[in-house]
Parts: C-alpha cells; sequence; structure tokens
C-alpha cells in the first residue's frame, strides 16, 4: 500500500484554499494545462512513506503510533509559488506564514521513527506547502505571466490549529487518488 502522513486542515482553511484555486483558475492562461486538487483532498504532506507491503505496513504503523512530542500549533498560509522555483512549472502551491517550525519537527520526528525500518528520508530539505495544481503543460511565453500572476494573488489565512497527524493510504486510479485514514498521531499537549 501506499502512505504518506499529512495534516488534515480545518474546514475554513479549505474554504480559503478554494478560493485561491477558483482565482487562479479564472486568471490563467487556457494554454496552460494544470490538474487540480479536489478541496475535500487537501492537506498538508509532513511524510511521503511510499509503497509499503501489507506486513511492512503494521510495523510503520506501529512506529508512528506513539503521541508526538510535540505541543499543538497553529498554521496560517502566507503566498502562493510555484515549483520548481525556474523552469517549467510543475506546482502551484500555498505556503505557510505561521506553523512552519512546528511542521518540520514533526516532519524530523517521523523521519527519526521510520529511519530504523529502513526508510530513509528524502534527499530534498522539507518545504511545507499546499498543493493547489500539478501543472501538466505551461507554454514557453506563458511561464513568466504565470509566475507573476501566482505570486501575486491574495491569499485568506484563517488560522486553524493542529492537533495530531494522520496516516493515509493513498490508491491511485484514473479518477485520481482516494485517501483512507489509517491512524491519527496526537501531539503531546502537555510538553
Amino acid at each position: 500500500m501506499r502512505l504518506f502522513v499529512a495534516v488534515e486542515l480545518a474546514e475554513a482553511a479549505r474554504e480559503a484554499a478554494g478560493s485561491v484555486v477558483q482565482e487562479l483558475r479564472t486568471r490563467l492562461d487556457p494554454r496552460v494545462s494544470a490538474r487540480w486538487v479536489n478541496v475535500d483532498k487537501m492537506h498538508l504532506t509532513v511524510r511521503f512513506i511510499g509503497q509499503v507491503d501489507d506486513e511492512r505496513a503494521v510495523e510503520v504503523l506501529d512506529a508512528l503510533r506513539p503521541p508526538l512530542p510535540i505541543a499543538a500549533f497553529d498554521i496560517a498560509f502566507g503566498d502562493c509559488g510555484v515549483f520548481p522555483r525556474s523552469g517549467p512549472p510543475r506546482v502551484l502551491w500555498i505556503g505557510l506564514k505561521d506553523g512552519r517550525p512546528s511542521l518540520e519537527m514533526m516532519h524530523d520526528e517521523f523521519n527519526r521513527r521510520l529511519l530504523p525500518l529502513g526508510l530513509a528520508p528524502e534527499n530534498r530539505a522539507f518545504s511545507a506547502h499546499l498543493t493547489l495544481a500539478r501543472v501538466k503543460d505551461a507554454p514557453r511565453d506563458a511561464v513568466r505571466t504565470l509566475r507573476t500572476m501566482v505570486a501575486a494573488v491574495h491569499v485568506p489565512s484563517p488560522r486553524c490549529q493542529v492537533t495530531a497527524a494522520t496516516v493515509f493510504r493513498s490508491s491511485l486510479s484514473p479518477q485520481g487518488s482516494t485517501y483512507t485514514r489509517l491512524l491519527t498521531v496526537p501531539c503531546n499537549i502537555e510538553v
């Protein structure tokens, strides 16, 4: 099964992200082809685990299960951006202005727990962001305008309290991904 750990968003945060998606969709050059994330499926990925067999999944869930040594914290959205920073755009996203250090601590803790199972962390640095769309194709002459327009979008920023992370199973199909909650890992409020 394909696994990842994420922070689920409160309804107000999903609505704010949905308003950004609507604005981007109406302003985006029609020649840009993008696959938009369904607002109901939006989350902040903390640790992508990947494909593991069922027996291994039990070990992974057991390793992730204990409460996190992190106090509950708030997040708030920041600006929009594009990955990668140069070249053809692949992902449109919303960053965070609040909560990044705590999400990084959560990410590091999950890496620490998974390492003894042979699940090494990614080589790239953790980047807390909310994926809005994956760009399939953007004509070269539209890229600069796309980057400028995305950076200029106003992002509403309701505060959202994070009290836990969720381990999801992701099932891929031609209709898109389906996420199933497998485990909730609470923040240890008493830290």
